[in-house]
């Protein structure tokens, strides 16, 4: 109820939940005061031989009905249920959440803390802490990164040690705790033949099929159009603000020229959301340890 910021709602539900049960008891009364004849039918029959009768509720079912009025009533005065009444016992579901994951964190505090001070390479070698590593990836970074962190169109790759940042242990932990803002500016100033000599020229930096022609043209607008200033001269990129590589044939929105066209004029915009407020120091060193094993695998 909380999210309810309006008195109005609260009421609501309190009058809602208060008429269901009353309505209950209602019908327990009525069905109590009802006369019957036991073995006369109401004249009602269905295929041929199933008739209904006029006799009372069975007793027991009577007596379930009691019991759920009673219990509903005293369930409604020791928790909570009517609105944003709190109960007499004074539970919550975000009390108890606390306290669970308080007990929870007392239980692995002492492992998590051996992890979090080592150093990440001798956590990515722990068999023990990688799988504690794989559940946290695949509980928080799966969504976007996929089950086997081979990424998508827009999410990088984990697993190829292409990294727009850096994939040093300190680079990766700075970027899931800190999180990441991607941004390629729109240059359709630039109109849609220079942009289309750059696509090639670009495309020819990573060895892709291309127009030479285009391509020469191309290289000399990198130059003139500012493209040196964030991928650098040799199209190399820059980790420091996160400028990818052109050279490496590793494309985060694909390689073809129309999609290249298209980076070039609209820009690109990503967001790697921060995670230090929601995971904490430890979870995120045993992260970025099973993140920094994935590109590791082998070495």
């Amino acid at each position: 109820m909380a999210d309810f910021v309006n008195g109005f709602w609260n009421m609501y539900v309190i009058v809602i939940v208060l008429v269901s049960i009353l309505a209950c008891a209602v019908l327990l009364y009525i069905q109590g005061k009802a006369k019957f004849t036991p073995g006369k039918t109401m004249g009602h029959v269905w295929d041929d031989t199933l008739e209904e009768y006029n006799n009372p509720m069975p007793k027991w079912w009577s007596w379930m009905f009691i019991i759920t009025v009673v219990f509903g009533l005293v369930y409604l005065v020791l928790f909570p249920g009517l609105g944003a009444l709190p109960g007499v016992l004074g539970w919550s579901s975000v009390g108890q959440y606390k306290i669970e994951r308080a007990r929870m964190d007392e239980a692995v505090q002492p492992l998590f803390q051996k992890y979090e001070a080592m150093p990440i390479p001798a956590v990515a070698a722990d068999k023990q802490a990688m799988e504690m590593g794989k559940r946290l990836y695949l509980t928080y970074c799966m969504q976007c990164h996929g089950a086997d962190a081979r990424g998508a169109k827009g999410f990088p790759n984990l697993t190829d040690g292409d990294w727009l940042y850096g994939g040093e242990p300190d680079q990766l932990k700075q970027t899931i705790a800190e999180g990441r803002m991607g941004v390629m500016p729109p240059h359709a100033q630039l109109g849609a033949d220079t942009i289309k000599d750059l696509a090639n020229y670009v495309r020819a930096m990573s060895g892709l099929p291309n127009d030479a022609v285009r391509a020469a043209k191309g290289k000399e607008a990198f130059t003139s159009a500012g493209c040196i200033g964030c991928h650098g001269p040799d199209g190399k990129g820059n980790l420091a603000i996160g400028a990818p590589n052109l050279t490496d044939n590793v494309w985060l929105y694909g390689s073809s020229e129309a999609t290249i066209i298209q980076t070039i004029t609209d820009g690109r915009q990503n967001k790697m959301p921060a995670w230090k407020a929601f995971l904490g120091d430890a979870k995120i060193q045993l992260l970025a340890a099973y993140v920094y094993s994935l590109s590791h695998q082998g070495k």
